[in-house]
């Protein structure tokens, strides 16, 4: 059930904006920088933030996808029932000595950017990765911390974390929403 909007089209947007501008502060430009998105959200919020540095910055930089299905440390207790359905990666550069801003919609106990991080190394040595999501609410399990984070949103266990997104699910929206 949902309780509360927390973020509105609008929101999303200046949250990207602001996330793009601090990519680039961050790194003195853009040289060398290729964006890589967590399937699914995390795909079209790394697509929005290219976009948004390309209109600052006048150049257009690289971005991926990447699939961690088959990096998850619960994968087994997730699908036992059903195998795991990859759909695959495509990073369309090769990111030796390259940053690496590995994007996501929410940071919550830390495990899919763990099996994120794992992915990247299987596809070359960046020489830095940096990490940049939406929502980050908090709870952690692993010590991972975002470098750029659009919202911080406290919540307890039993609430949940609904991105939306226009690709995907027809409207921009962040909303906490009771678990049953």
């Amino acid at each position: 059930m949902q309780k509360a909007v927390v973020l509105d089209e609008q929101a999303i947007r200046r949250a990207l904006t602001r996330i793009a501008h601090e990519i680039i502060e961050r790194n003195k430009g853009i040289e060398d920088i290729v964006i890589v998105g967590i399937r699914t959200r995390g795909i079209y919020l790394a697509k929005r933030i290219a976009e948004k540095i390309e209109q600052i910055e006048g150049a257009k930089i690289p971005v991926g996808e990447l699939d961690i299905t088959l990096y998850r440390d619960d994968l087994s207790i997730k699908s036992e029932d059903q195998e795991p359905i990859v759909k695959g990666s495509d990073i369309p550069v090769d990111i030796k000595d390259k940053k690496v801003v590995l994007v996501d919609d929410v940071l919550y106990t830390g495990r899919t950017v763990r099996a994120g991080l794992d992915a990247i190394m299987d596809f070359g040595r960046p020489a830095q990765i940096q990490l940049a999501i939406l929502v980050d609410r908090g709870h952690r399990e692993l010590p991972i911390r975002a470098d750029f984070v659009g919202k911080n949103i406290p919540t307890s266990r039993t609430e949940q974390i609904v991105v939306e997104l226009l690709e995907v699910d027809e409207q921009d929206q962040v909303s906490i929403h009771e678990k049953n």
